[in-house]
């Protein structure tokens, strides 16, 4: 097991998280609920840890509403006017990150609006749907009412159009649920496209903040057992791969596979982080920033390893360099504290990770396709998990119902 670095002069570990901060890398924790916020347990991971922004999730909203009481007196309130299960939900929700976004806002001056935000999500009902992506987006933006905040749109086909829409309006995005290097390409595109239209019209663009969400673990998940059964299989064909600084000859789908195995979410990462350096260093950019634009930070999401063979730390460890984000679940934010090792690694091995882009092509495994298969997934869990938390608020919305008539 790797340990936290050791101060020289003290002798005690220092906090691998803090020392992130100091590689560029911002840490930002992956839900949020009121008891988080209201025990002082938000503001002491802001103070001890370093953490520098957050992001909901109706999943862990949904397991506070069923498995707690923090908030029944709300929803008692909310139910006496009449409000239906999803506006009692956007109303908690707009309230907790109203909160957790003033927890935030020293972070945000002091970086000068670059980092501090709390985010928030359109209904992922709506990922195929421009226009109520749009109109939603709106409302949720002026609803939290507060500079440091995000409002949450994924990164499908009908999504592009509402980010460009949206960055035009000068509305702070978090693209969520993106997965293939093209459609990171594309968002990107659409992040400057709105940022031009605001430049054409005069208005600024200084105060615009937005990140790219790349969702990590699910694509080993997804690529893993295609490779495992090549590896059962033992076959061998001849790919064209060499090794390196070896004379070149065939290698087997056995050894491609085998070399592959975990591989593939760290190296599309890797080229993303590329394709930002390129796209944010080019001359489009470079007009943009004339007018004190800022970068569209990429962000890695779905980082708690899902494969027990595999360290818990695995998709932070990789992934450490500047200007970007590491969304956490609480239990790898814990890990990497207590035997994470900062050091920055995501320029590393750039041509290694190409390679092994290319290499899943020479076993059959197109990665443009598998990614398109994750985003539908993607969509598909998300409304599960947004049903599912409705469902369990419109449980209460009854039950509060119920005992106020009998009251």
């Amino acid at each position: 097991m790797q340990q936290a670095s050791v101060d020289a002069h003290s002798g005690t570990h220092m906090n691998p998280l803090l020392q992130l901060e100091a590689l560029g890398q911002s840490i930002w924790l992956d839900f949020t609920h009121r008891a988080l916020i209201l025990d002082g347990e938000l503001q002491a991971l802001i103070e001890d840890d370093g953490l520098s922004g957050i992001t909901s999730n109706p999943s862990i909203f949904e397991k506070a509403i069923d498995d707690t009481h923090e908030y029944d007196a709300a929803i008692d309130a909310l139910v006496s006017q009449g409000r239906d299960a999803k506006s009692i939900y956007e109303a908690l929700a707009v309230e907790d990150l109203q909160h957790a976004a003033d927890l935030f806002r020293p972070t945000y001056d002091r970086t000068g609006g670059r980092d501090g935000f709390v985010s928030m999500e359109v209904s992922p009902h709506l990922a195929h749907d421009t226009a109520g992506s749009i109109a939603e987006a709106r409302r949720l933006w002026a609803a939290l009412d507060r500079p440091n905040v995000m409002v949450k749109v994924p990164a499908t086909r009908e999504g592009l159009p509402a980010i460009r829409q949206l960055i035009g309006e000068g509305i702070n995005i978090n693209i969520t649920l993106l997965f293939g290097l093209q459609r990171y390409r594309e968002v990107v595109d659409a992040y400057m496209g709105g940022l031009e239209e605001r430049v054409q019209k005069g208005q600024p663009v200084g105060h615009l903040a937005s990140v790219a969400s790349f969702f990590l673990s699910r694509i080993d998940v997804k690529i893993d057992p295609r490779l495992e059964q090549i590896i059962n299989k033992q076959g061998q064909v001849s790919s064209g791969a060499t090794q390196a600084g070896a004379e070149s000859h065939p290698v087997s789908a056995l050894e491609i596979a085998r070399h592959l195995l975990g591989q593939t979410a760290i190296a599309s990462a890797k080229v993303a982080y590329q394709i930002y350096s390129q796209d944010f260093g080019g001359r489009r950019f470079r007009a943009l920033l004339e007018h004190g634009a800022r970068t569209q930070k990429l962000l890695w999401a779905s980082t708690s390893t899902k494969n027990p063979a595999y360290p818990d730390v695995k998709y932070v460890e990789a992934l450490i360099g500047p200007d970007t984000i590491d969304t956490l679940p609480l239990e790898t934010l814990n890990a990497f504290r207590d035997h994470g090792m900062a050091r920055p690694t995501l320029e590393a091995d750039s041509l290694a990770a190409h390679q092994a882009l290319a290499d899943l092509g020479k076993v059959g495994i197109n990665l443009d396709e598998v990614t398109q298969e994750l985003e539908v997934e993607g969509v598909q869990k998300f409304n599960e998990a947004f049903d599912k938390m409705l469902a369990a608020l419109e449980k209460k919305r009854q039950a509060s119902r119920s005992a106020q008539r009998a009251a």
